[in-house]
């Protein structure tokens, strides 16, 4: 049993996908720390650059695994249950501000609150009370994640229900997704810049922190104050209970191998983006203050491509662009690998590999949201009935389990070596990284694209 669709529903202006997309910067910056940033200020590299103190042990406590790996990791289980809780409670919610601005505007604060006390351990040089402080507000980060950004995606494809409108909202989404990014990066050089001013390595980086974590919670709130949800957005309040709806989710077989390719995506792009300050201080021995050119650089490059991926998703379809876009990151992950054995200066070579990245990420940074927006509105047009949250809850759950994995495998592999002297477990990560991104394209190759219809 469902309420009637909202079939009057405008077509949203420029104005409000601008609005919504700002949302998609806050919770992008808000999370950059968690999903990039932890392997390095609890597990830094040895390049006698970086002074942040033993907050937990950083050895091997458990097969090869450490604490922060297993930290990160272990939240999945707990997410498994609350990503498709919360997808179904704003998915049957009938609130009259909106269902999903209200769960939105109940995450943003906490949720940026925790991106910094993540790195704000409280227990000193008691390495115990500090990993267990990092395992409560981990597992609250995350729950608040979810809360937030869940609902959040689940607008894409209720805003988007005109398939022209899709497209531009994973764009502009995307472009957004890429500029906190690029803002997450400047950490290393905004730590750089408060050491020259005289606080130690782990103040300058909580300051940095602190600072971003204020804008990512300004943005977050854009949407939440700003966006008419029940003007502009097809929506169904579906009565349907938590079990069922996962099941009905579950069950698109097609929708399954996107979102099993999603995952390995989510591994290797974390890898690359929580490995690019090893990558640059270890393998090319650069000063750690360039390694913010990763986003700084990388992110606007593919903003130049989006206009020639949207017009190649017109004439090759959504499904050709990811395969090539995975074969095109393997193939970076395979140059990663060799950094500072090539015969070309250590710029040259970041460069080189900056550039290679730009490609995959400006396509999975557009197509796949809007390939979940598809599933969504083809089983809203089949069965009057939508669960759209669910499925950018499993989305999200699958996100979350890629990065999880990526920082269980990283540090695991760093075990190996993270110094110059020796490199190994450095470049196994890129290996790793490849691997998984060959996994990717050989589960994407099962998927069936739903063809847009005008």
């Amino acid at each position: 049993m469902s309420y009637k669709l909202q079939a009057t529903a405008e077509r949203p202006p420029l104005s409000a996908k601008i609005i919504f997309a700002i949302g998609q910067l806050g919770w992008s910056l808000a999370s950059f720390g968690v999903l990039n940033l932890l392997i390095y200020f609890y597990m830094p590299p040895e390049d006698g650059k970086t002074d942040f103190p033993d907050y937990i042990f950083q050895g091997n406590i458990l097969l090869g695994l450490t604490i922060i790996g297993l930290i990160s990791f272990g939240g999945r289980i707990f997410d498994a249950f609350t990503d498709p809780f919360i997808a179904n409670l704003s998915d049957k919610s009938t609130n009259k501000i909106g269902k999903r601005r209200l769960f939105m505007a109940i995450g943003a604060v906490p949720f940026a609150l925790l991106s910094i006390l993540v790195f704000y351990p409280i227990g000193g040089e008691d390495m115990m009370f500090n990993t267990a402080w990092l395992v409560l507000v981990c597992a609250l980060f995350f729950f608040f994640f979810t809360v937030y950004v869940v609902p959040y995606n689940a607008l894409i494809g209720e805003l988007g229900h005109h398939p022209k409108d899709r497209m531009l909202i994973s764009t502009l989404i995307s472009v957004a997704f890429a500029l906190g990014f690029v803002l997450g990066g400047m950490t290393y050089a905004m730590q750089g810049y408060f050491e020259g001013m005289g606080m130690t390595s782990a103040q300058a980086f909580q300051t940095s922190v602190a600072i971003l974590a204020v804008i990512a919670l300004v943005c977050m709130l854009v949407p939440v104050f700003f966006l008419d949800e029940n003007r502009y957005c097809k929506q169904t309040n579906s009565a349907i209970d938590f079990t069922e709806s996962g099941r009905i989710v579950w069950q698109n077989t097609n929708f399954r191998y996107f979102v099993f390719s999603d995952l390995t995506y989510w591994v290797s792009v974390t890898i690359i983006q929580t490995g690019i300050i090893y990558y640059t201080t270890i393998l090319l021995e650069l000063e750690k203050d360039v390694a913010s050119l990763f986003g700084a650089i990388a992110f606007p490059l593919s903003f130049a491509l989006y206009i020639p991926i949207n017009l190649a998703v017109a004439r090759f379809g959504k499904k050709k662009l990811i395969n090539f876009g995975f074969l095109l990151f393997a193939s970076t992950f395979l140059l990663t690998f060799f950094l500072g054995k090539l015969p070309v200066s250590p710029m040259v070579q970041l460069m080189l590999v900056i550039v290679l990245a730009a490609f995959p990420l400006a396509i999975f940074g557009i197509i796949p949201t809007a390939i979940i927006a598809d599933e969504v509105n083809r089983q809203t047009d089949e069965n009057g009935d939508s669960q759209a949250a669910m499925y950018f809850g499993f989305r999200t759950f699958m996100m979350k389990l890629g990065v999880s994995l990526a920082l269980l495998i990283f540090p695991t592999l760093l075990n190996f070596g993270k110094s110059v002297d020796n490199d190994l477990g450095v470049r196994l990560t890129a290996i790793a990284a490849f691997a998984f991104c060959l996994l990717g394209w050989f589960l994407f190759r099962n998927y069936k694209e739903v063809m847009d219809n005008d």
